[in-house]
Order: structure tokens, then C-alpha cells, then sequence
């Protein structure tokens, strides 16, 4: 640790390690703000041990993770059905927080002139859905329920664990499978939530896509640069890529609006609804 003044400056993939393996969400949340807060402070050492491979992030005892087809689906239509919409909302922001801080802690051989700025991006990131996280569960309370409720299911990090091995892997379908598909599903999503006389629950949908898009737009352009660095084609990398790890991720329809508001090409929007229509058959 190095001192300036009486701030006492930590190791940066250290104190990103120590936020990825805090298991209270809250406790987890405030550690992700201050981190990105003090970013500037932390020392970022070319010389730091290599990242570990983290099998399972710091996640609380509840909810009881299950099969992504033994989770609750209910609707719209009682306050019953939004809360377990919202927990199902919760626990995806809670896990994009984890996702967010594996790649600032875990990519660290970038080139010196672009590391910090990627990790900063990630960073900022895992605040935002830190924030996003506290919103949802603070909504969930007030409608008498609360994060750990319902079951939930672990394929958002299983993707972390098949991508762990490759940053243009990981900025391939991560922010530009995972988090994309909010962009599609939020808007429709906000509008019954206003059909149904909920509109707190809509508001805090309308943050997070707003926020999303920006998201996103960060995993295009360190997609699109670790391409450039390997002199590889982005849109048929991305085409290859989902052929490979993305069946069952891809559900249409698209919002095209907002996917190229975040930096999609036409041609990697047709790639999705080509391989996707590729499986249908």
C-alpha cells in the first residue's frame, strides 16, 4: 500500500478482487461506489499477480440458485407477478455488478496507453449497476418483498466462466449478448408496468435503459478495438462467436433503435436475426 497524505491508496486489481468476493449486496454495492469514486487514487501495477479465475463471486446466501427453467414466471397482472419480475431484475443487476468488476480485475494486458481507460470503463460500469441493484431491491421493499424472495438462477456468470479466457471473447457476449438483450425486452417491459398502474417500477426500468445503451456502447468499442488489435473483422467475429457459445441467448425482436444507438453495425443486426432464424429451423 502506498500513502498520500492520510488517503491510503490501494493495489487497483486487489481492491477489485475484494469487491467481486463481497457477498452482501449492499455491502458489495458500497464498496463498487467508492472504488470508482477513488478510482483515480488506486495504483494499477503492470507487475500485479496474474488475475485468478474465480469460479463462484462473492453472491449472498439467498436467493436459492436453480435451472433457469425452474424459476417463477408470472405476469403483469398482480402485485404478486411484478414482484417476482422485479426480483428476477434485481438479481440480473446484482450479477451485472459481478461481470462488470471480473473484467476490469481480470483483463489487465491491455496495452499501456488504453488499461486504464478500459478499466475505468468497467468500473464506472459496476457502479451503475451497483445503483441500478440498490434501486429494484429499495422498490422491492417497499412492496413488501425483498432480494433472495424468489429463486434465481446462475447462467449470467456460467457466460463469465466461458469467456474468462479472452477479452474480445468476453466484449463479444457479454455486454453485446447479455446486457443487449435488456435493450430489447426494457421498453416493453416499462410499458406494462405503466399499463398496470406501476409507474415507480417504470421509472426505474427507463434509468436502467437509458444507462444500458451506454453499457453496451462501452462493450462495442473494446469489442471492436481487441478486433482492430488483431487485425480480425468485428461483424464476422461476432457471427462466429454467436454460432459458438450463444444458442438460447438470442430472441427477437430486436431493438434496432437502440442497438445501433450503442455502436451495433447493420450487419452484425442481421447476423443476429440470420443465426437466430439458423436455429429456429
Amino acid at each position: 500500500m502506498a500513502e498520500s497524505g492520510n488517503v491510503v491508496i490501494g493495489e487497483f486489481y486487489s481492491a477489485c478482487l475484494d469487491c467481486l468476493m463481497t457477498d452482501d449486496p449492499l455491502a458489495k454495492a458500497h464498496k463498487v461506489a467508492l472504488l470508482h469514486d477513488g478510482f483515480a487514487q488506486y495504483e494499477r501495477s503492470s507487475t500485479a499477480a496474474e488475475a485468478v479465475r474465480i469460479e463462484t463471486p462473492g453472491i449472498p446466501d439467498r436467493p436459492r440458485l436453480v435451472e433457469p427453467q425452474q424459476v417463477t414466471r408470472r405476469g403483469f397482472g398482480s402485485t404478486a407477478g411484478r414482484v417476482a419480475l422485479l426480483h428476477a431484475l434485481a438479481h440480473i443487476e446484482f450479477n451485472a455488478i459481478n461481470l462488470a468488476l471480473d473484467a476490469a480485475y481480470r483483463f489487465r494486458d491491455l496495452p499501456d496507453e488504453v488499461a486504464s481507460d478500459f478499466a475505468r470503463d468497467w468500473v464506472r460500469v459496476a457502479a451503475d449497476e451497483a445503483r441500478h441493484y440498490k434501486m429494484v431491491a429499495q422498490r422491492l421493499e417497499s412492496l413488501g418483498s425483498f432480494y433472495g424472495e424468489h429463486d434465481a438462477h446462475a447462467g449470467l456468470w456460467n457466460m463469465a466462466l466461458k469467456t474468462d479466457h479472452d477479452v474480445m471473447v468476453r466484449m463479444a457476449l457479454v455486454p453485446r449478448v447479455l446486457e443487449a438483450r435488456g435493450l430489447d425486452v426494457a421498453p416493453p417491459m416499462i410499458e406494462k408496468f405503466r399499463k398496470h398502474k406501476d409507474p415507480e417500477s417504470a421509472a426505474i426500468l427507463e434509468v436502467i435503459f437509458n444507462d444500458e445503451i451506454e453499457h453496451v456502447r462501452i462493450g462495442n468499442h473494446w469489442f471492436r478495438y481487441t478486433c482492430e488489435q488483431r487485425n480480425l473483422a468485428p461483424s464476422d467475429v461476432f457471427a462466429d462467436l454467436l454460432r459458438q457459445h450463444s444458442k438460447g441467448f438470442l430472441r427477437g425482436p430486436y431493438n434496432e433503435v437502440a442497438r445501433v444507438q450503442a455502436g451495433f453495425s447493420v450487419d452484425e443486426l442481421d447476423a443476429l436475426k440470420e443465426i437466430e432464424a439458423e436455429w429456429a429451423d
